[in-house]
């Protein structure tokens, strides 16, 4: 069993470092569908360099969804900057399910649309090559890095979420970076874990971690070690039960935070 999951918690392991750390600057920012509505997007991409007949790994397929992604990224950094008066997780809430049926409406020809819908879900982390690992965790070091050297800049842009009204340029240049980057990563993810699985990934282990921890440094110590704990947990148990291994990680995660959370409340 271990020969199984080694690779698969090797890309989980990276998966997570990444994630949990953009997860703070998306639940300070108060856009907690962000990544769903971005993974979306990107899924909708491949899904047009599908249908153009591009192999769903090939080149193609990913630049196509990161050209989607891209634009969805510039999109929701000009929403936020602008003077509107709908509140931004609306137009993140409403791209995300116009993105969902545009993907159900353009695969409901396709012979292989069913089986590409259920991969673009919940994806095949378990089927990973120690290639692919190896790109992901170059880019997302590179991406890790950039965030580090300018940390103070990127936390001090998503703090100012709740001023959409007087952004000067500098603010708009740092906010479409950060989505940028974030775009990157989200592209990568949703080839490997599906749109689930990333989503699980950004947001549950950052919440489990806001519950018991309060400096930046505890957070992302806490977030890393319950998504790897999360991971293990519910690889062998897609194993032992032969279930998808996205859903039981998803699954996993979730009892994990609602175990957390009685404890808290008890304690």
């Amino acid at each position: 069993m271990i020969d199984l999951v080694f690779w698969p918690l090797i890309a989980a392991f990276v998966i997570t470092g990444i994630h949990v750390y953009l997860g703070l600057h998306v639940v300070t920012r108060g856009v907690i569908f962000i990544d769903l509505a971005l993974a979306q997007v990107a899924a909708l991409g491949s899904t047009v360099g599908i249908l153009m007949g591009l192999d769903h790994d090939s080149t193609g397929s990913y630049m196509m969804a990161l050209v989607f992604t891209f634009i969805g990224s510039a999109f929701f950094s000009y929403v936020r900057s602008s003077n509107q008066k709908v509140p931004q997780e609306a137009i993140i809430g409403i791209t995300y399910v116009v993105c969902a049926a545009a993907m159900i409406l353009l695969f409901s020809k396709s012979a292989e649309g069913s089986e590409h819908l259920n991969h673009f879900l919940v994806g095949s982390i378990l089927f990973i090559t120690p290639e692919k690992i190896g790109y992901m965790a170059l880019l997302y070091s590179a991406i890790g890095l950039f965030h580090w050297k300018y940390r103070d800049r990127f936390f001090e842009v998503s703090r100012s979420h709740l001023n959409t009204k007087s952004l000067d340029r500098s603010v708009r240049f740092w906010d479409f970076l950060f989505y940028v980057t974030f775009g990157f990563v989200v592209t990568v993810s949703v080839k490997i874990a599906g749109v689930l699985l990333v989503f699980s990934y950004l947001i549950i282990p950052t919440v489990a971690a806001l519950i018991f921890q309060d400096s930046i440094r505890g957070r992302l110590i806490f977030g890393w070690s319950f998504g790897i704990l999360g991971s293990l947990a519910g690889m062998f148990v897609s194993i032992s039960l032969d279930v998808p291994t996205g859903a039981a990680i998803v699954v996993t995660f979730g009892i994990m935070l609602a175990i957390l959370g009685i404890f808290h409340l008890r304690r």
